[in-house]
C-alpha cells in the first residue's frame, strides 16, 4: 500500500479544515506548509497592489521561505497537495515547497480551496517546476464535505 501525505499551505484556517478531514479521510499523514513570516490580514489584501501576496504572486521568481522543512518526505509516493487559490494558481509558497525536495517518482494530486476560481492549468505550471514527479490537478473544495465523500475521492485517484 502507498504511504500518503497531506502537505498544505493555509493562510486563513480554510483549506486547514479540508486537509485535516482528507487525511483523516484518507488514512494519510499531515504536515501544514508554514512561511518563515507568517501573513497578515494587510498581506493577504488583494486590494492593494503593494500588499506582499500580490507582490509574490507578480514575480514569477518569488519564493516565500518555508519555516521547517519535512524531513520524511522519503516515505511518501502519493502526496495530497493543498493551497487556496491566489489569482487563478497556487500560492508563490507552493513552488517553494516542490523545489524543496526530490519528488521524482512520487504522485502528487492538487486539491485547493476557493471562493471562485478553479484549478485551471495549475498542474501545468507546477509540473514545469518539479519534472520528476507525475503533478495532476484534484479537486476544488468550496464547502465542506462529508468523510465518506472525502474517502471516496481520495480512494479513486
Amino acid at each position: 500500500m502507498d504511504k500518503k501525505l497531506v502537505a498544505y499551505f493555509s493562510a486563513s484556517g480554510v483549506t486547514r479544515g479540508v486537509a485535516e478531514a482528507l487525511a483523516e479521510a484518507a488514512g494519510a499523514d499531515l504536515y501544514e506548509i508554514k512561511p518563515e513570516i507568517p501573513y497578515t490580514a494587510a498581506d493577504l489584501n488583494w486590494n492593494d497592489r503593494k500588499s506582499r501576496s500580490t507582490l509574490e504572486m507578480r514575480d514569477p521568481d518569488s519564493r516565500p521561505k518555508i519555516l521547517e522543512k519535512y524531513d520524511k518526505m522519503n516515505e511518501y509516493s502519493v502526496i495530497f497537495l493543498g493551497f487556496p487559490i491566489w489569482w487563478y494558481t497556487a500560492p508563490a509558497i507552493i513552488k517553494t515547497f516542490l523545489e524543496s525536495y526530490d519528488l521524482s517518482g512520487k504522485k502528487i494530486i492538487l486539491f485547493a480551496t476557493s471562493g471562485g476560481s478553479g484549478l485551471g492549468k495549475t498542474d501545468k505550471e507546477l509540473q514545469a517546476i518539479c519534472p520528476g514527479a507525475y503533478i495532476q490537478n484534484g479537486r476544488m473544495f468550496s464547502g465542506k464535505l462529508s468523510q465518506k465523500e472525502l474517502l471516496d475521492w481520495a480512494d479513486s485517484i
